[in-house]
């Protein structure tokens, strides 16, 4: 089994990745013809990647179960895309974009991946312009920014609240003309079932037919898994409902350790659950905290309206802890204030479990400014709200038309009601610098992977890792291996590799037909999800993952004895698609909680209720525990923990402030 290797490259931290891709080994365009790379996904990362693969000279298949490309979660994203281009001339830089990133990560992710990050951001603007991506614009024509969370620079780039959307059409459109060129072949409605390796390598896959049912092999000589992250596993998250973990589980079943995997982001701007009914939530970009204020009432349980509560009477709970960032601290730290403050009783709505998200202050001050464009002179407060309208609703319409139409109630006259919930996974299959996995051969990139983010993701960084890893990294990292397997002739698919590995996919197929039980899969999944959101949610305990680790086993039993799954596998089968993504589901939230038990401190998204100062911070154990805790599969649902330890050279570690 390998052994964890970053291959971070030598020399300064600002010339590691130039001077990298400036000597790495490459493969000659006649090559490259014959060369055969598999893709799994078709979001930012893997349309990317496939697009610029193919455009490269490779022979590329590109894998995903949506009905098209363009249904890619990636196009759920909303607020922006960060690059540290410094148009706002307010001090930004691509070693203060790095910075920011390791800070907001709570010190837990590799510098080299980070600042390489960094330094290709800028490029990816340049390339989505290029392509047509609408970002939105000044008034003279320049492109706009605005802030996000974890930093006190405007660097995030956007397309009104639909920027993964538009982003994601750019990279769709790159893919579609190399489908065209007859350089990509396009595989929707399929899903990847087993890696299948041969000899200690990546060469290919198996995949479902999801409309037939029909077992697929496809070979390669490198496998991209570019599947995305696994917040599903708390069954309730902002998620679309397809997401899942099955390709890198599939994969950390056939040697890739999985790095990290119990840091999950929870976000702090989302509508908060309504019932029993949900299948999934529903997020309100971070953008919103541009400009909406987030408070609760002073009082305990104030059964007043919003519109009732005089501004004196208003805890303005951000500003008033975290003064220095007020609103715009990172989600982590935004999160587990807004559950404090509910815990204690401050909570607002019929559940009790949301805070107010209010647009009122800067709706009016958008107002005062327009009203001096037009030169109307001392407006009323009627005209400066009607003014401001029109502002906040070119910068986040959309966002607000959604929240109308799933709540019923008009944010534009009523504050948003919002509420923590899943949506981010930092964790992921571990990746070296090339974003290589212990497999050789296997590739992770985006969310699949666990390299940029630490234990906390900062907003508008998840667009632009898919993004980086697709265009700007692999695109140069996968040639110094495949420039050694020029040799290589395709693997016929009759290998023994492929035929075991159809057949285990198969058996387990043929299982969940043959359980005939009495429980649906969705039942197994809620009950999944609240083990999960309870006890590895927010916020751990001892006592609670241990509880958790023991029904998550109970729950696994039950699932292979009283599981019930109509249909046949020879034909299209939605429940049959979900029971191998809740089985894994099931052994991943084990690993999850087994993560965060073994990790003794607080840091990021992983909020250990044992380890935190007297203020309620998180509180990190450096000396023990400045490392990625990457783990290998060993049989029957166990692991076995490697080490990564992560050594900061270029900026001092310190406690995490944001005040």
């Amino acid at each position: 089994m390998a052994e964890l290797n970053a291959h971070i490259p030598e020399g300064e931290l600002t010339e590691k990745w130039t001077k990298l891709r400036s000597s790495m080994p490459l493969v000659n365009p006649a090559n490259k013809r014959s060369i055969e790379i598999i893709v799994v996904g078709s979001g930012l990362a893997g349309a990317s990647a496939a697009a610029t693969l193919a455009e490269m000279g490779y022979k590329v298949k590109c894998f995903c179960f949506q009905d098209s490309p363009r249904r890619a979660h990636s196009i759920a994203a909303q607020g922006g895309i960060n690059a540290a281009k410094n148009y706002q001339n307010d001090g930004d830089s691509t070693y203060r974009l790095f910075y920011d990133t390791i800070k907001g990560g709570d010190y837990r992710a590799r510098e080299a991946n980070v600042h390489r990050l960094a330094e290709v951001s800028a490029n990816i603007i340049d390339q989505c312009v290029a392509q047509g991506v609408p970002l939105a614009r000044e008034y003279g024509g320049l492109l706009d920014n605005r802030s996000f969370g974890g930093t006190q620079v405007q660097r995030t780039f956007y397309a009104a609240g639909q920027t993964g959307q538009q982003l994601l059409l750019g990279a769709y459109s790159a893919l579609e003309r190399q489908v065209g060129m007859g350089k990509v072949e396009m595989f929707t409605r399929h899903e990847m079932l087993e890696v299948v390796v041969v000899e200690g390598k990546a060469r290919g896959i198996i995949a479902r037919n999801l409309l037939t049912g029909e077992l697929e092999r496809h070979s390669g000589h490198a496998v991209l898994l570019c599947s995305g992250g696994y917040g599903n596993v708390f069954y309730l998250s902002t998620n679309a409902m397809g997401s899942n973990v099955t390709a890198a589980w599939k994969a950390h079943k056939k040697g890739a350790f999985f790095g990290n995997p119990c840091y999950t982001q929870i976000h702090p701007t989302c509508i908060p659950v309504s019932g029993d009914h949900q299948s999934k939530l529903t997020l309100m970009s971070e953008s919103l905290r541009n400009d909406g204020r987030i408070w609760v009432p002073k009082k305990k349980d104030d059964p007043r309206k919003a519109s009732e509560i005089p501004e004196d009477e208003r805890d303005y709970y951000l500003e008033r802890r975290y003064p220095a960032f007020g609103n715009l601290v990172p989600r982590d730290v935004a999160s587990r204030a807004a559950k404090e403050r509910c815990d204690a009783g401050y909570g607002v709505g019929n559940s009790k479990l949301a805070v107010y998200l209010d647009f009122k202050a800067n709706t009016e001050r958008y107002g005062r400014i327009e009203a001096n464009k037009q030169n109307i002179h001392n407006p009323d407060k009627e005209t400066c709200m009607k003014l401001g309208r029109e502002v906040i609703k070119e910068k986040y319409g959309n966002l607000f038309d959604m929240y109308a139409q799933i709540t019923g109630e008009d944010p534009y006259e009523l504050p948003m009601r919002i509420y923590p919930a899943v949506h981010y996974t930092m964790g992921g299959l571990w990746v070296d610098y090339n974003l290589m996995t212990t497999v050789p051969g296997l590739y992770a990139l985006g969310e699949a992977n666990f390299s940029d983010h630490g234990a906390n993701r900062l907003g508008a960084s998840a667009l632009m890792q898919g993004l980086a890893d697709g265009y700007f990294v692999i695109p140069y990292t996968i040639g110094a291996y495949l420039s050694k397997e020029l040799a290589t002739k395709p693997i016929p698919q009759d290998h023994p590799a492929f035929v075991e590995a159809e057949a285990s996919a198969k058996a387990i197929i043929d299982q969940f037909l043959s359980i005939k039980g009495t429980k649906s899969v969705d039942h197994f999944h809620k009950k999944l999800g609240k083990i999960m959101w309870d006890k590895c949610g927010m916020a751990r305990n001892e006592q609670g993952l241990k509880e958790a680790i023991v029904e998550i086993q109970q729950l696994r039993k039950d699932f292979w004895s009283d599981l019930r799954v109509p249909g046949t596998a020879d034909e299209m089968n939605p429940e049959l698609e979900k029971a191998g993504r809740v089985a894994d589901f099931i052994e991943l939230g084990e690993l999850m909680c087994m993560d965060a038990l073994n990790r003794n401190e607080s840091c990021g998204g992983h909020f250990r209720e044992e380890y935190q100062t007297e203020e309620g911070e998180a509180m990190r154990d450096d000396e023990n525990y400045a490392y990625v805790a990457a783990w290998e599969y060993s049989g029957d649902v166990t692991f076995k923990l490697h080490k990564e330890e992560l050594k900061f050279e270029n900026i001092k570690v310190a406690q995490r402030s944001y005040k």
